[in-house]
């Protein structure tokens, strides 16, 4: 179990981390991540050369994109390494305590608000609202709104998609953005630090602040940071890591 985007342990957002020597039934893969009970386990298989198979689940899903356990299997892996994967190849690189990952960007476009969406954020001043291709964005008025947000997470689960982004500009003068990400259709109300929501969040702000590179608070109980880089289609994260179990399945 790797806590990701973050460099202390019991804060940032946990994922199991399989190492497979060879191929396993996704029915088992999917019954071990129920077990783990974490926003997402990763399964990558380390018995060959190139980019290592890699898939993640949440406790009653596959889904097909998730940024904190890959950085997470990166960090168990040494940092640098490549990942075959439903969203493409995925390059992962150490850099000074720090891995960054390459991911493609999801960039969302304006959509209207919604019945779900606007019960489900009760004391959000709605400033524009975006359909990516996994999420749906809100941006809020005020960071204060973010942090105080206390979502209606059935209304949230009418949703379509995989989840909602809430997000504001960040009131402290050392991060640009703040955001809070809800899946409860996955099994997941609210994720502590979620990776590929930074895909949809650095393509949002990076072109309205005209600023590339974006430090991005995710505002959870638990709390994470995570550094984004747009450049055209891909978006680079960058976070930290730390192992805080480690263990054998016997099943």
């Amino acid at each position: 179990m790797v806590d990701a985007f973050t460099d202390r342990a019991f804060a940032g957002n946990p994922a199991g981390v399989v190492l497979l020597d060879g191929p396993v039934d996704e029915r088992w893969m999917q019954a071990v991540a129920a077990e783990m009970k974490h926003a997402e386990t990763a399964f990558v298989r380390v018995d060959q050369d190139g980019p290592l198979p890699l898939r993640w689940f949440t406790p009653v899903a596959e889904v097909d994109l998730c940024g904190h356990a890959t950085l997470a299997t990166a960090h168990v892996l040494g940092g640098s390494r490549s990942f075959d994967t439903r969203s493409g190849v995925l390059t992962c690189t150490a850099d000074n305590g720090w891995v960054e990952m390459d991911f493609p960007a999801d960039p969302a476009e304006p959509i209207e608000m919604t019945t779900p969406l606007r019960a489900g954020l009760p004391g959000v001043t709605v400033r524009a609202v975006a359909q990516a291709v996994s999420d749906v964005l809100v941006e809020a008025a005020s960071a204060d709104e973010v942090r105080g947000l206390r979502p209606d997470f059935a209304a949230l689960a009418e949703v379509p998609g995989r989840g909602v982004i809430v997000t504001a500009l960040d009131d402290r003068p050392d991060r640009d953005i703040v955001s809070r990400c809800f899946y409860p259709s996955y099994g997941v109300p609210e994720d502590p630090v979620t990776g590929s929501a930074h895909c949809t969040l650095a393509s949002w702000w990076s072109p309205r602040l005209g600023r590339a590179n974006l430090l991005a608070e995710q505002a959870s109980a638990r709390g994470g940071l995570v550094r984004t880089t747009l450049e055209q289609d891909r978006v680079r994260l960058a976070g930290q890591a730390v192992t805080v179990i480690r263990g054998r399945l016997i099943v």
